[in-house]
């Protein structure tokens, strides 16, 4: 589940990370509904991810500090780019297990991440 909380943090709250303490919380006001009720939008995000197609100038941030985030277990991260982070793990792993399992297989080949947060995600 950390990969699918960074996953959000990337795509929707970060842009420049400040390294001493948090992501920016530049994006912290998107509305994640929106973006999650776009195939359209979601799907320019993952194709960012995975190197598909260009991205925004925030994708490109969020390729940059996804490992990052990953590896520290969104140590960055606000409370509201956690509690998104959800939202968008939930819709992804629900709603489009395709683009999940691809970015599953990009970030996360050893599933390091999908198993230290099984319990969570079976709770979906």
């Amino acid at each position: 589940m950390r990969f699918f909380v960074i996953f959000f943090v990337a795509c929707v709250s970060v842009a420049l990370a400040r390294p001493e303490d948090q992501y920016t919380i530049k994006y912290d006001n998107v509305n994640l509904k929106e973006i999650l009720q776009s195939d359209r939008l979601t799907e320019n995000y993952v194709n960012c991810l995975l190197e598909k197609k260009p991205c925004t100038p925030d994708g490109e941030e969020l390729k940059r500090v996804l490992p990052d985030a990953l590896k520290t277990s969104c140590a960055k991260c606000t409370d509201k780019q956690k509690q998104g982070a959800k939202t968008v793990i939930q819709h992804l792993y629900k709603n489009k297990q395709d683009w999940w399992k691809q970015l599953e297989a990009k970030y996360d080949p050893e599933h390091t991440y999908v198993k230290a947060h099984e319990d969570e995600l079976k709770a979906l």
